[in-house]
């Protein structure tokens, strides 16, 4: 049976969140926090009737409004108006002339199952988006992976292939440089054999 939901808020960056979720995890994890705002003291849970009504309409769907305002709780918000020096002032004020406390609206117990249902099936949604993110991930990775290792095996061969050649070049070069050597040795001794001929033929 699902469980009875509950209205979290807390602030993150530019806006307000809420969230109608059955339990502090579930508006943690639906918000994407990395640690537990509850703890830190900036998430609460919220009986204020706008709010309530917001976040029951949709239940499970993550609401925001920009920072500090009293504005309405909607899936698609506005930044902040006010972000300069006289914004801020504004907004300290504005948080501190809080309305008048309202009771919170009643919810039928159909209407909660109805929620409740709700937020089960927008969750459902949320992680198959996840799972659906995290497959492409990894066909990503995998990928990248086929590509550099293709890369690498490009590289390799190449590498084979010019020390194959230059290898043969060297073989090369050390027979040349060997007839080279013999040529030097062929000519020293030509050279002297004409050398003492030409002496001969002067005396």
């Amino acid at each position: 049976m699902a469980r009875k939901l509950k209205t979290f808020q807390t602030s993150l960056g530019f806006y307000d969140l809420a969230i109608a979720a059955p339990s502090m995890k579930a508006a943690l994890e639906a918000w994407g926090a990395g640690s537990n705002l509850f703890h830190q003291g900036v998430a609460k849970e919220t009986d204020d009737p706008d709010v309530v009504a917001a976040t029951m309409s949709k239940p499970g769907v993550v609401l925001k409004r920009p920072a500090g305002s009293n504005g309405r709780f909607a899936e698609h918000s506005d930044l902040p108006s006010d972000l300069g020096p006289a914004g801020k002032e504004g907004r300290r004020q504005s948080r501190r002339a809080k309305p008048a406390k309202r009771p919170p609206p009643e919810i039928s117990e159909r209407d909660a199952r109805k929620a409740a249902a709700e937020f089960e099936k927008e969750q459902q949604r949320r992680d198959a988006e996840r799972r659906r993110e995290e497959a492409a991930q990894e066909r990503d990775c995998e990928r990248r992976e086929k590509a550099t290792a293709k890369a690498q095996a490009a590289l390799d061969k190449a590498e084979r292939e010019h020390a194959r050649r230059a290898a043969d070049i060297q073989t090369e070069l050390e027979a040349i440089e060997k007839r080279a050597r013999g040529e030097e040795d062929r000519w020293e001794k030509e050279k002297e054999r004409l050398q003492a001929a030409l002496r001969r033929a002067r005396e």
